[in-house]
């Protein structure tokens, strides 16, 4: 169990990696297992996803498990890592102030040291909060956090360019979010794409937002060497991770009912004993 005082240090910690000359790679965790495979692999920090632990636990993503169900996921991460956890909660479980604090609070009484919070609503009728009410529920998270004495690391994302496109006006919505959530007491800033971020805008988001850029890593995403030349500060990879470890296991499937041999699954696998470690206190 995590004290109060390597708490308080692991925030501080994973603060200084948004603003360190290397850029931060943030591995996203669905589990345990997936958690320690990349501090073994040698990752600084982990990020949970909120649609790899909706897929484990059997749900569809988009706040369809409760914030409860979550929180006990990332519990047994923090539980198991010495890195820094970073809890991806969605938009808060609610759509309140109050709801988004409580969310919040839940994170830092498990350990965690950071979160992501979305400005987007999952209503089609309304797909975003108003700006200044996400702002408010941003200040709102960080009053609470300071009264706690942790600085909790705020990743403020905002989805307007990931659910409507990469116009001229959705791209200076999403700087103008921005930089409101950075007023509001975010450290880093999150814009998500579906591939659509390229050279040239990813530069513009930089330069015009007054804060630490968090991009996520896809199929068509400039190389970290390229981010890191664009002034970025930290790369996450989502849920990516956790569908490519799906493919594998599918194929793994197919080679089973197909051709009836253990190929796939039996090269270069990860030993029992080597997983059983992982594990033994």
């Amino acid at each position: 169990m995590i004290t109060m005082d390597e708490q308080k240090q692991k925030a501080i910690d994973f603060l200084a990696m948004h603003h360190a000359p290397t850029i931060l790679v943030l591995a996203n965790a669905w589990d345990v297992a997936s958690a320690k495979i990349f501090e073994i692999e040698g990752f600084k920090a982990i990020g949970t996803t909120s649609a790899g632990i909706s897929s484990t636990l059997g749900y569809a993503d988009v706040q369809k498990m409760s914030l409860a169900e979550n929180i006990e996921v990332v519990r047994r991460i923090v539980n198991n890592t010495t890195l820094p956890v970073s809890a991806d909660i969605e938009a808060g479980y609610s759509s309140s102030i109050e709801g988004a604090v409580k969310a919040a609070r839940a994170v830092l009484d498990i350990g965690a040291v950071g979160l992501n919070l979305e400005d987007s609503t999952g209503d089609p009728a309304f797909p975003f909060f108003d700006r200044s009410f996400q702002r408010d529920r941003i200040r709102a998270i960080r009053e609470m956090a300071d009264a706690m004495r942790i600085h909790l690391v705020i990743n403020a994302r905002t989805d307007v360019i990931m659910f409507q496109d990469e116009s001229a006006h959705n791209l200076r919505d999403a700087i103008d979010r921005g930089n409101a959530y950075r007023e509001a007491g975010a450290d880093c800033i999150f814009v998500p794409d579906v591939g659509n971020l390229d050279k040239k805008t990813i530069p513009i988001l930089v330069r015009e937002i007054n804060a630490p850029i968090n991009i996520i890593a896809g199929e068509t995403t400039p190389t970290l060497a390229e981010l890191q030349e664009m002034g970025v500060s930290r790369v996450s990879l989502g849920p990516r991770p956790m569908r490519a470890v799906l493919t594998q296991l599918r194929k793994i499937a197919r080679e089973l009912m197909t051709t009836g041999t253990y190929e796939l699954m039996s090269d270069s696998s990860i030993t029992y004993s080597e997983v059983n470690h992982w594990f033994s206190k």
